[in-house]
Parts: C-alpha cells; sequence; structure tokens
C-alpha cells in the first residue's frame, strides 16, 4: 500500500513500465456491462491490477471510507491484455485500450433463460492472473418492450453535490455505499416506474468506472431497481478525483441515442436533475428522436431560469415534462399520469 501511495503521480500508463520490467501485479478483469436486445449484446469490462477493495459498512469511519477511495482510484489499468469473451457458441476477442476497457459485441439471439458471458485472459508468459476466467449475467430486453427508464445518478437518486466541489469531493472520498445517502423516496419512485424491474431502467453517468462497484453496492443496499451502469472511461485517479462526473456529458447523450436505437419500440422516461445539463441533454435527445421520449422528470436542486426551462417545455405539447422539488412531487405525478401503477408502490 505505501508502494502504491508513493507511485500515485505515475500510476497512469505506470503499467507498462512495470510491465516491461516484470514487476506488475496480479491483474484481473472487472465486468462492466452485458445488456441488449433480442438480436445482439454489448459487452464492456477493464483490465486492471488487483487490488483489495474494501467492503463496504454503515460503521466504517470517515478515515478508513478515505483509505478504500485511495486504494480505488491508484488502481493501474492495464493496456495491450488479449481477452476472449463467449457468449453461447459465439467468441470474440478484445485487446484493452489505454484506460484498461474492453468492449465488444455479439450478434447472437438469446439461447438460455439466464445468459452468462465469460470473459477469459489469453495466456500471456509475462503475466499473472488473480482469476483467468470471470462470468458475468447478461440482460436482454426485448425491443418491442413497452417501456424503459433512463436515469441520471448524481443529485438525482444518490445525494451527490456535484456542483459544490468541495463537498462533492468529501462525499466522494469519506463515505461508503452504505453511507452515502439516496434522496428519499427514490426506492418507492423507481420500483414504481419500473413495475418492480418488469420495465427496464438504465442508469447513464458522467461518473468515472472507479465507482462501478460503489454504485452497484448502494443500489442493492438502498432497494433501488437494478440496470446497466453506462459510466464514463474518462481516466480519473486520486490526483484528479474532482473530476468524476464532470466533462463534457458528451459520453451521455451518445449513451441515451445508443438505447434508442438498439430498443427501437421502446419508449422511455428520462430522469434527471437540474445541477448540471441534463435538461440541455434531455432536449437534445428528444429533438434528434421525437418520438422516443414519453416524459421527463427533472429534480430542482438549483434554480432554474426560464431559458433553461424552455429548451425542455417546447415539447410539452407531445412530453410530459415535470419539475419536481423531491421525490414525492414525482411520485404523486407519476401516479396521476399513469406512469406507475397504485399497487406497485
Amino acid at each position: 500500500m505505501i508502494a502504491r501511495l508513493l507511485t500515485l503521480p505515475f500510476r497512469y500508463g505506470f503499467s507498462k513500465l512495470k510491465r516491461a520490467v516484470g514487476k506488475l501485479d496480479m491483474i484481473q478483469i472487472e465486468p462492466l456491462y452485458a445488456f441488449g436486445n433480442e438480436r445482439k449484446v454489448y459487452i464492456k469490462a477493464r483490465v486492471v491490477e488487483s487490488y483489495k477493495q474494501s467492503v463496504p459498512s454503515e460503521r466504517k469511519s470517515a478515515p478508513k471510507n478515505m483509505l478504500a477511495a485511495v486504494r480505488r482510484y491508484s488502481g493501474s489499468s492495464v493496456s495491450d491484455v488479449e481477452v476472449a469473451a463467449r457468449l453461447g457458441d459465439k467468441e470474440i476477442v478484445m485487446v484493452s485500450d489505454e484506460e484498461g476497457i474492453l468492449e465488444g459485441k455479439f450478434k447472437t439471439p438469446k439461447t438460455a433463460k439466464q445468459e452468462l458471458v465469460s470473459f477469459t485472459f489469453i495466456e500471456n508468459g509475462d503475466l499473472s492472473y488473480q482469476q483467468k476466467e470471470v462470468l458475468f449475467p447478461v440482460s436482454r430486453y426485448s425491443s418491442d418492450h413497452p417501456l424503459g427508464i433512463i436515469s441520471d445518478i448524481d443529485d438525482t437518486i444518490l445525494v451527490s453535490k456535484a456542483t459544490q466541489l468541495g463537498e462533492k469531493l468529501w462525499l466522494s472520498i469519506s463515505k461508503n455505499a452504505y453511507t452515502r445517502r439516496p434522496f428519499p423516496g427514490i426506492s418507492k419512485f423507481y420500483k414504481g416506474l419500473t413495475n418492480h424491474e418488469e420495465n427496464p431502467v438504465f442508469y447513464v453517468s458522467s461518473s468515472d468506472w472507479n465507482l462501478n462497484e460503489l454504485i452497484k453496492d448502494f443500489l442493492e443496499y438502498r432497494h433501488i431497481p437494478r440496470g446497466p451502469l453506462l459510466l464514463q472511461d474518462l481516466h480519473v485517479n486520486i490526483r484528479n478525483i474532482w473530476k468524476s462526473g464532470g466533462g463534457s456529458h458528451q459520453h451521455k447523450k451518445d449513451k441515451i441515442i445508443l438505447l434508442f436505437k438498439l430498443y427501437r419500440s421502446m419508449k422511455f422516461i428520462l430522469v434527471g436533475d437540474s445541477g448540471q445539463h441534463d435538461p440541455e441533454l434531455y432536449a437534445e435527445a428528444i429533438e434528434e428522436f421525437p418520438d422516443k421520449v414519453i416524459a421527463v422528470y427533472i429534480r430542482i436542486i438549483k434554480p432554474m431560469d426560464d431559458e433553461r426551462r424552455g429548451l425542455l417545455d417546447r415539447f410539452k405539447n407531445k412530453v410530459v415534462i415535470a419539475y419536481v422539488k423531491n421525490t414525492h412531487e414525482a411520485i404523486d405525478h407519476a401516479l396521476e399520469n399513469g406512469f406507475i401503477k397504485p399497487n406497485t408502490i
């Protein structure tokens, strides 16, 4: 751990040097997502040096959570590693990029009720593996399914203070998945929208992949419906942790459009907040795909002037637009408009 701290300024790209001199630690595959429709499946994983993951607990102190954050953000991505992915009788070979990211796509119909994609390292004499093969469940949704949810994470379901840099940084490093706070009523709202997970939910966020496990644990602990996490590839480490959740947010729009195209007959409800760029992104998405969105929910965490509201309000003749101060307002509105069935909450 001390060595990792001393080399923090050099961690990004440091794995190449360590590999060249034969000092690279054991490496592991972290599956990130596997989802698709009845014809194709998108997969994503990353290759990183193995590190000890901290188990979240309500009793853990801020210093212990900070140490866990250091571990999470001081790991090295490992590039140029070959990994074979298999789904059914199909196999593709991927090579990790500079961020350690592996991406691929299967074109294959569903072959089992519960599908698993396997990620397997292709043997290389200069590498050692914590676990050679990792399995990950596939989430498939029919293109004809009537409704899906696309949701932001920071300051939409998870209190993040994304517009307040100091508070955001403190929350990021001093809390864990069990002590991060959801907005009151979020579990109830999302269970209603998804009809207890009958409708898929996709979490699209500008947070980086270092937060993948934390967000998954948070959703499970707070009983919020699960769904594919579509996070950002931006390289964030302990030196620039404040960038997580930032950037141009083009990534979010790209992922929303991917979902629109993948599920061609599915209509969507978009859920976000006024803190950063959700109103602008959602307005652009509706403009480009005017028949895909039936409703937008924006949590007001900072005031919106008439100009920002106008970006979405111009679609009110065909899209339900709701600005809500809290989740209870959102639930009431969704019940009134038939997006939530009374017996689901």
